[in-house]
């Protein structure tokens, strides 16, 4: 469906065009933020069609300490924590054990945003339009968490906009979203991989450019004093 991360942000932003800056970068003007890692590549094409700063949201799946793949939650930048409680009930897991996931979780994520950040200060979002990207949306915990980060940071709306995500998903977010985008919808996802001719993983060094580059194309087009 998507040649790539890079085919599907481009396809994404003919979604978003009416949330577009007409003219130079305004610091009230919408704000994209990719999910790291493979989200920032999809963000970074929107954030140049849109003529809008990008940003990184550091965000972590909680595992099931015995089957990690299996998602209980997440976790986000600003001590957020979403869970899936009927699942963490439905396994047996304790107070304790939840606890001890997310604090393996924290030390990463906080690892991660020392690594993309590089001291660099968030992008201000309050009061803002945000719209919050992922190369998609699966079972949705990670999405849920920028979502609740952002709205902690004063978000005035905060868009999710996704190149491929379930039907079921896209219903379910728009009770927690103020819109959801998305620009492929499909009838079953397994896996989101399957939707993509290269899938392969973003290094970090690439999240890390991707920022820098938005930031210098930013500070370029901005006009004196």
């Amino acid at each position: 469906m998507f040649a790539d991360r890079q085919d599907a942000g481009r396809r994404l932003a003919e979604r978003l065009g009416p949330y577009a800056n007409s003219g130079a970068v305004s610091s009230q003007g919408p704000v994209v933020v990719g999910l790291p890692r493979g989200g920032v590549v999809v963000a970074a094409e929107v954030a140049r069609e849109l003529r809008a700063p990008l940003d990184i949201l550091v965000v972590r799946k909680l595992g099931c300490p015995w089957q990690p793949e299996l998602g209980i939650g997440a976790i986000a930048e600003g001590d957020i924590r979403v869970l899936n409680r009927d699942l963490v009930g439905e396994l047996g897991l304790s107070a304790g054990e939840v606890d001890a996931v997310t604090a393996n979780e924290r030390a990463e994520l906080e690892r991660r945003v020392a690594t993309y950040r590089q001291g660099r200060p968030r992008e201000p979002v309050r009061g803002r339009l945000v719209i919050v990207i992922d190369d998609g949306l699966a079972t949705g915990y990670t999405a849920r968490a920028a979502i609740a980060s952002l709205r902690a940071g004063g978000a005035r709306r905060v868009i999710l906009a996704v190149p491929v995500a379930p039907a079921s998903s896209v219903a379910e977010f728009g009770s927690v979203a103020d819109h959801v985008v998305v620009a492929e919808p499909a009838k079953h996802l397994l896996a989101v991989g399957a939707f993509y001719g290269d899938f392969r993983q973003t290094p970090d060094a690439e999240v890390i450019e991707l920022v820098r580059a938005s930031a210098r194309a930013r500070a370029g087009a901005a006009p004196p004093g």
